[in-house]
């Protein structure tokens, strides 16, 4: 029962959850059996769902039908009921939190028995919590439209005279259109940037020039993702007004959307940021800090108590690189509990690592590199690239010529995004150059560095122009 459908369910619940859950199952309306009620029991109890003693079957059916012989089909049997149960509740819960969707629903039954004066009364309430509702994302627009789509249902059929609503219907629906059209367009935009794949994004520049020309970017759903697309998909140093406004539109509008979808703004925001880091706008480093603390602090990119590995890797590169030396370390120590278990250990002492390394405390930073050998690609390309300085500044040239050499194979052999290749092929490229230079050739040293200055991409550029200045 470790990986089962019904295991896997529990284990997300809430302790409320968990508490209304058992409510549910005790109503008979929802649940007549026994047997169910005593599984969840004995799931919820302890740390059976997390413990795989506890989930073998024979285990969990003794202490369901005890003194009973095993049998396999029946415990089957209870666990299908209690699954179906439990979607059941899960379904109620997913309607019940949207207050007025709930509330439109019962004004659609009363429209339909032809109780019109109970379905004015409910349309009434819709409006009412339609107006105080926290929310301006596309949801709340797309309320806004089945409202006037379920007033339209009853003016219908009503008397001709009846004063229609068609129009706010049909105005409704373009907001909740171009709204949504929007929001995917950024997303299967971002997604095709990064994975290189290809979508076809149809009537977006129909949407555009009707956002411009109507003033739509007064509805937050809407100017958040139309800034969003126009900076993610203008040309190099054309992009940066738009998302300059989409900065200023997420601290403007940052509590009219809920977290999951704010979330999905900061990355995208994130994601932008990185682009133009990539393509050498160093000027975005400090915007994109600015995007990780306030994301964390406001634990926005805290998503189920769980922060992601490599957004808790790029918070401490970034970090280190913009030397908020005190500010990554405060961040490790206290985000570290948010990592997933398998992660943790070694995420943190690759972090640890990065900070000795940018503070120049190579010794500590070679101790904690040596003790873990990474399993994530991009983990493994960022400690080489810190081993690669520390050998050189510590004219470690035997090492270095080595490590360069099992890197370019790494590299090669390795399926590795094309951007990330690009770079660290320069690094190693260009390391060599610096190690191979005569260091009495002027020449030579200032077309190196005229060529290292215009290299894109390159990490740890500064670094090279500060070795050059030396020789």
């Amino acid at each position: 029962m470790t990986n089962s459908h019904l295991t896997l369910i529990l284990r997300t619940l809430s302790k409320k959850e968990v508490r209304d859950l058992r409510k549910w199952l005790h109503s008979p309306a929802h649940n007549q059996r026994e047997d169910v009620v005593e599984l969840f029991e004995y799931l919820v109890k302890g740390q059976h769902l997390y413990e795989d003693k506890f989930l073998e079957k024979e285990r969990v059916f003794s202490r369901i039908f005890k003194k009973e012989r095993f049998d396999d089909a029946k415990l089957r049997q209870t666990m299908h009921f209690l699954l179906k149960t439990l979607e059941e509740f899960l379904i109620y819960q997913e309607q019940q939190s949207d207050e007025v969707r709930a509330r439109m629903a019962l004004a659609s039954v009363f429209r339909k028995r032809k109780l019109d004066r109970a379905f004015q009364k409910a349309i009434r309430s819709v409006e009412g919590l339609q107006e105080q509702a926290t929310y301006r994302n596309e949801q709340f627009l797309r309320n806004e439209y089945l409202l006037q789509l379920e007033k339209y249902s009853f003016y219908d059929g009503k008397k001709r005279t009846t004063e229609m609503n068609l129009q706010q219907v049909s105005n409704a629906l373009d907001l909740t259109f171009i709204a949504d059209k929007l929001r995917q367009a950024c997303a299967m935009t971002t997604h095709q940037k990064v994975y290189k794949t290809e979508y076809k994004i149809h009537l977006l520049d129909e949407i555009i020039s009707h956002v411009e020309a109507e003033g739509l970017l007064d509805y937050p759903a809407i100017a958040i993702y139309y800034y969003g697309f126009k900076a993610i998909t203008s040309p190099p140093g054309i992009g940066e007004p738009y998302f300059l406004q989409l900065r200023n539109d997420i601290r403007k509008y940052k509590g009219l959307f809920p977290k999951h979808e704010l979330r999905d703004i900061y990355l995208m925001s994130i994601n932008y940021c990185v682009a133009q880091i990539n393509r050498g706008q160093d000027t975005m480093r400090s915007e994109l800090f600015d995007l990780y603390k306030n994301g964390i602090d406001s634990q926005i990119l805290i998503e189920n108590n769980t922060l992601s590995h490599f957004t808790f890797r790029n918070i401490v590169n970034l970090g280190t690189a913009l030397r908020q030396f005190e500010w990554v370390e405060d961040f490790i120590e206290k985000n570290q509990r948010f990592l997933p278990l398998r992660y943790k250990e070694t995420f943190v002492q690759y972090s640890k690592a990065k900070l000795h390394f940018t503070k120049r405390e190579y010794n500590q930073a070679m101790q904690l590199l040596a003790q873990f050998d990474f399993d994530d690609i991009l983990m493994n390309l960022y400690g080489k690239a810190m081993l690669i300085i520390m050998y050189y500044e510590q004219e470690e040239t035997t090492a270095l010529d080595s490590l360069l050499e099992s890197m370019r194979t790494y590299i090669r052999r390795k399926d590795i995004i094309a951007s990330y290749k690009a770079l660290y092929s320069n690094l190693i490229t260009y390391t060599r150059k610096l190690v191979r230079i005569n260091p009495y050739d002027r020449a030579e040293i200032a077309n190196l560095r005229k060529e290292i200055t215009s290299a894109n991409p390159l990490p740890e550029k500064d670094w090279f122009l500060e070795q050059l200045a030396k020789l």
